[in-house]
């Protein structure tokens, strides 16, 4: 630990931290690269194809956004802990719409229903959807119109 950390008390916030990429397990490297550049826009940054050592890197605007390790054999088990979920805000309820369309059209798992308020009265909400492996991803906006809450007063994003 470097003596300025050492100095620090420990509940003071780290004001610069940022979240700089997510790492995702994948099964099938192909398979998940198709589904988030094809599906959700993401550029290819990086990949390697190499068996022992297979990933990619996507990302928006060539910053790094999601990383794909092929080093999973099952797909994600929500009962065992790690990631619960992964969000992208977007600007507009037109775009989650267009989203929807895709995924469906392509046979995605999308959860809810649909578009769904984040809880009982909010304007905000979103589209909960699976990606290839079960890894569960919420896409976003301030004002998605009158939409149902699944969970009541519970957070959407929390329960599904």
């Amino acid at each position: 630990m470097s003596a300025q950390a050492e100095s620090l008390p420990s509940n003071t916030p780290a004001t610069d931290l940022q979240v700089g990429h997510v790492g995702i397990n994948v099964t099938d490297l192909d398979c998940s690269v198709s589904f988030y550049t094809e599906l959700l826009g993401l550029e290819l940054l990086n990949r390697s194809d190499d068996p022992e050592r297979a990933y990619a890197f996507l990302g928006i605007d060539r910053q790094l956004t999601i990383t794909l390790w092929q080093q999973s054999r099952d797909r994600f088990d929500r009962s065992r802990p790690g990631l619960h979920h992964l969000a992208f805000q977007v600007s507009s309820r037109e775009q989650i719409e267009e989203l929807e369309q895709r995924l469906r059209a392509r046979g995605a798992t999308v959860l809810n229903g649909g578009i769904v308020a984040h809880s009982e009265g909010s304007a905000s909400g979103g589209l909960f959807f699976e990606d290839p492996d079960g890894s569960r991803i919420e896409f976003y906006a301030p004002d998605v119109g009158d939409r149902p809450a699944p969970s009541g007063s519970a957070p959407a994003c929390g329960f599904f």
